[in-house]
């Protein structure tokens, strides 16, 4: 606890996107169930998620549930969606009551009916909350997100509502499934790979990136404070000099 406590001087993301990655291992290594995993993985969210109220994060996006990962053995992917289904039952009001509002971003196309209807009814409840916006990214893949967001403007172009010159970096951000919500400032990826892996890869242009070895089950508060602080020490240049940077922060202060 103390560990996140003292990060409340640093400067803090306004938004942080994470890759949970290294359940299936962190349940091997135990000779345990894979399922046993992803199961304390959902403890491990529920932990973050309280970090990121108390160091004001405003936004935190999850990426649960990959496009890809619909090739996994059935048999896991059901018992996922049960997981999925289950979690939200359990913790939705916990959620609601701490100010969380839920939002899922992804294909539904082929999610199952009854985990649509439990993903409809948690947005719906916390639609009005403001403490912290929950971003879970389900059957969710990049590519998908930027082809879903052309396929849009094309429809607007066929429909004569806009001309293929009226196609911006603007427009296209407005067709995309993140539309209000800021790119993410932070990326965390847990479990030792340094790849984005197909995740926010239109909202990730100028995100910084940190990678860990620590597996989702194992990545605590206070593994969590180490990549606030590892934040805190970059400088977010977007292009310019480190002068420019400096002068535009003298400027507007």
């Amino acid at each position: 606890m103390g560990a996140v406590a003292d990060n409340k001087a640093l400067t803090m993301p306004d938004h942080i996107a994470i890759i949970m990655d290294g359940n299936g291992r962190w349940a091997k290594r135990r000779n345990e169930s894979r399922h046993k995993g992803h199961r304390q993985g959902v403890k491990t969210v529920k932990n973050i998620v309280k970090a990121c109220i108390k160091n004001n994060v405003r936004y935190l996006t999850l990426f649960a549930f990959s496009s890809e990962n619909w090739k996994r053995p059935r048999t896991e992917v059901g018992l996922l969606m049960d997981l999925f289904i289950a979690a939200l039952g359990s913790e939705v009001k916990e959620l609601d009551e701490n100010g969380v509002q839920l939002r899922f971003i992804g294909d539904r196309n082929h999610i199952p009916a009854d985990v649509q209807r439990a993903m409809e009814d948690a947005e719906t409840r916390t639609a009005a909350n403001d403490t912290l916006v929950l971003i879970i990214a389900v059957s969710y893949g990049g590519r998908w997100d930027i082809m879903q967001a052309a396929q849009r403007l094309a429809e607007q172009v066929r429909a004569k509502e806009i001309n293929v010159e009226d196609i911006t970096e603007e427009s296209l951000s407005e067709n995309i499934s993140t539309v209000n919500i800021p790119a993410p400032d932070l990326f965390i990826r847990t479990g030792g790979e340094h790849r984005i892996s197909n995740f926010l890869l239109w909202q990730l242009a100028y995100t910084e990136l940190y990678f860990t070895d620590t597996l989702w089950p194992d990545f605590n508060e206070m593994a969590f404070g180490r990549a606030l602080k590892d934040y805190a020490k970059r400088q977010r240049r977007y292009g310019m000099t480190s002068e420019q940077v400096t002068s535009s922060k003298v400027t507007h202060a």
